[in-house]
């Protein structure tokens, strides 16, 4: 089915988490679908902790029939930036595939209200969640967590897509999280838009 998609190139396709993760090495990827559950002693969550922490610049999806609180958290912690129902047919899939090649990253309509549920459950001590962000990080929290890509949000910012990056890369460190969706969900879990206009 992706065959069709434009600028896409199927490079391999594989049976278990080992073989993805040799073939990451061979074929260097900018993108791998994945299944959470593979053959009995391969995980799909382990692949994409391995394949997410030896290239960072591979960007994994995860593919599912489970739309599992557990999972869900455990794939994101991995690194996983993006998470498609398989039921939610190809035109999600190809939305997702689309989102994370421009540097965003994109959670199935379904899967990304169980992440704020469940994050709101967990609760929060921290006093002001964002302290620890500059102001021109913030503005760029506030548009990644809107859905931009790095090269919108540094349009709309007039910056450079380098800069745009290095103040990700800043924001995941500072927030203490791994990757795009866990830095949107937290913004958003947070109220990012009533803040700034608080501090404003």
């Amino acid at each position: 089915m992706l065959e069709q998609v434009p600028d896409t190139q199927i490079v391999a396709e594989v049976g278990s988490a080992d073989e993805a993760i040799r073939l990451c090495e061979t074929h260097q990827p900018h993108v791998v679908i994945m299944d959470i559950r593979m053959p009995p002693g391969s995980s799909g969550i382990d692949a994409c902790r391995t394949i997410t922490e030896r290239w960072s610049y591979i960007q994994v999806i995860m593919l599912t029939s489970f739309a599992d609180d557990t999972l869900i958290a455990d794939a994101i912690r991995a690194g996983a930036v993006g998470y498609v129902l398989k039921q939610a047919g190809t035109g999600e899939l190809v939305r997702a595939l689309d989102a994370v090649r421009q540097g965003a990253a994109l959670l199935d309509p379904a899967i990304t209200r169980r992440v704020l549920a469940m994050m709101r459950r967990q609760g929060e001590t921290r006093p002001d969640p964002f302290e620890a962000l500059t102001e021109r990080e913030l503005e760029v929290l506030h548009l990644l967590a809107q859905g931009h890509n790095n090269a919108e949000i540094a349009k709309a910012l007039v910056l450079s897509d380098k800069t745009v990056r290095n103040h990700v890369s800043g924001i995941l460190d500072k927030l203490n999280v791994t990757n795009r969706v866990e830095a949107a969900t937290y913004a958003i879990r947070h109220d990012i838009a009533n803040y700034r206009l608080s501090k404003s």
